[in-house]
């Protein structure tokens, strides 16, 4: 027991209870505590989980325990003041995308724990998933060519307020919560980006943050992205969505569809397809299997960067560039202009 890294939680709220069961696949770590300002929320979660303590407040949870490193899986409001105090404690901190909600804090983050010698990592998990990264692996073999156009999508009418209902009251909504999620794979698949050009609306009745947005991106290498997201879209055979991809390079394509199904086309091979498989645990949501199957391996980069053994691809301060392109969409959005990155 003794030489397993000693994790607390802070949070314990609907994705909290996932993230945990997913940290609780490495044998080695020990999550010794969770701490949310709910108390009766934190120790039903304690308690559901097999931890030893539970706590409401972050300070008398660093006084008291001695930790390794922290996962801060809470609302976005309080990302800055948690990071900042786990910090100031020289613990190693995780915290839940999106990193904040406005990029200069954002960029202090990632400073204070750079100053305080602190690693600091964005829980970002849709890049882990089985057909994003099998994708990344076709790209880095050459099999289309050099990519110049693509489409990455993630549509859909599927009731997330159902489980989430503290998403309607966000002002600023789906980019903030999805869109940060596909900016991201973006940037993992086709590099970094040079300007962005959004527009947003708002479909959904009695939410006050937009639920569709569109955004243009292009690439340093000339790629032009074009990245979909709606939560207001009725689709035949509604499915949990999932996100969605064409690549068209100048000596193929590839095409992400639903159910995990890869299509690869080459001007000298022809067509292939098939489908990506997963590990599914039992105790993921069907309806999140891969989603849930991407936390795992998210932590798994992570806990390899702890442990000195693998730098994670999750770093607070690449995190900063996909942040960036969130603010830049919204402020696009907003002037109706074509904005440039200087992260």
């Amino acid at each position: 027991m003794d030489n397993k890294l000693k994790l607390a939680v802070i949070g314990t709220g609907f994705w909290a209870d996932f993230q945990i069961n997913a940290w609780k696949e490495f044998k080695e770590v020990e999550i010794i505590a969770v701490c949310d300002n709910d108390e009766d929320r934190a120790q039903k979660a304690a308690k559901k989980h097999g931890i030893s303590n539970f706590y409401t407040d972050i300070d008398k949870l660093i006084a008291v325990e001695s930790i390794d490193f922290v996962d801060i899986i809470s609302s976005v409001g309080s990302h800055y003041e948690l990071v900042m105090k786990s910090a100031a404690a020289g613990l190693n901190t995780i915290c839940q995308k999106p990193m904040s909600g406005n990029l200069e804090e954002c960029k202090e983050m990632v400073e204070t724990c750079r100053n305080k010698g602190v690693k600091f990592f964005i829980h970002e998990n849709f890049r882990w998933q089985g057909p994003i990264r099998a994708c990344k692996e076709l790209l880095q073999q050459g099999a289309i060519g050099k990519p110049f156009r693509a489409k990455v999508s993630f549509c859909s009418g599927f009731p997330v307020f159902d489980n989430q209902p503290s998403l309607k009251e966000l002002e600023r909504f789906i980019i903030m919560d999805l869109g940060v999620h596909l900016l991201d794979v973006t940037r993992f698949l086709f590099g970094e980006m040079k300007r962005v050009y959004c527009q947003t609306q708002k479909i959904n009745k009695g939410i006050k943050g937009e639920d569709v947005a569109n955004i243009m991106l292009t690439a340093d290498n000339g790629l032009v992205c074009f990245v979909e997201i709606s939560y207001a879209s009725n689709l035949e055979k509604e499915t949990f969505p999932e996100t969605l991809l064409l690549i068209e390079g100048d000596t193929g394509s590839i095409r992400v569809d639903l159910n995990h199904f890869i299509t690869l086309t080459q001007k000298d091979k022809g067509t292939t397809k098939k489908k990506v498989d997963f590990p599914i645990y039992n105790w993921s949501d069907p309806a999140y299997a891969l989603v849930h199957s991407s936390i795992v391996d998210c932590n798994k980069s992570i806990l390899l960067d702890l442990m000195n053994k693998k730098p994670a691809e999750n770093t607070g301060q690449d995190n900063l560039k996909t942040m960036e392109l969130v603010f830049l969409s919204y402020n696009s959005a907003e002037t109706n202009k074509v904005l440039e990155t200087s992260i």
